[in-house]
C-alpha cells in the first residue's frame, strides 16, 4: 500500500481547487494549442504539435500525482494533537545556539512543506530534530558545516 499523506484540511482543499483548475482551465488550454498545432498542417515535423503534446503529458502527469496525493491523504487537525511537544502542525520557536537567530516554523507534512510560508517538513534533517522535543530542550541538526544545535523557546498550535 502506498504511504499515507498527512495534511490539513486547508491543504486538501488546496489540492481539490487546483486539480479542477487543472482539468478545466489547463485541459482547454492545451486543447486549445494542439489544435492551432493541427491547423498548420503536416504532424510528422511540426514542432509547435510535439511541444503542445508533451505540456499535455506534464499535465496529466501533474493531475494523477496531485490525486493520488488526495487518495492517501488522512486529515490532521491540531486541536487533536497534544501540546505537551513538538509534533506535526506545531509552530515552533527556536534559537540558533551559535549565531543565536531566532527562527519560527510550523512543522507540516513533506507535502505542504513551504519555506517561504514558514512551513517546514518533519521529515527535513531540521524537522526530524525538532519533533519530540519539549520547551527549554535543544535540538541538535547534522548540517555539511557540523552540528548545529537549537534551544527550544516555545510551542503553539
Amino acid at each position: 500500500m502506498a504511504d499515507v499523506v498527512y495534511m490539513t484540511v486547508e491543504r486538501m482543499r488546496e489540492l481539490e481547487q487546483e486539480i479542477q483548475e487543472l482539468k478545466g482551465k489547463g485541459r482547454r488550454e492545451i486543447a486549445e494549442k494542439i489544435a492551432e498545432a493541427r491547423s498548420h498542417g503536416d504532424l510528422s515535423e511540426n514542432a509547435e504539435y510535439d511541444a503542445a503534446k508533451d505540456e499535455q503529458g506534464l499535465l496529466e502527469l501533474k493531475i494523477s500525482k496531485l490525486e493520488s496525493q488526495l487518495a492517501r491523504a488522512e486529515v490532521i487537525k491540531p486541536d487533536e494533537l497534544p501540546n505537551d511537544k513538538i509534533y506535526i502542525l506545531s509552530k515552533v520557536k527556536f534559537k540558533n545556539l551559535k549565531t543565536n537567530q531566532i527562527l519560527e516554523y510550523t512543522l507540516v507534512s513533506e507535502e505542504e512543506a513551504d519555506f517561504e510560508r514558514k512551513k517546514m517538513s518533519v521529515t527535513s534533517p531540521m524537522g526530524k530534530s525538532l519533533i519530540g522535543k519539549k520547551i527549554g530542550e535543544i535540538a541538535e541538526m547534522k548540517a555539511p558545516a557540523g552540528r548545529i544545535k537549537f534551544e527550544i523557546l516555545e510551542v503553539s498550535r
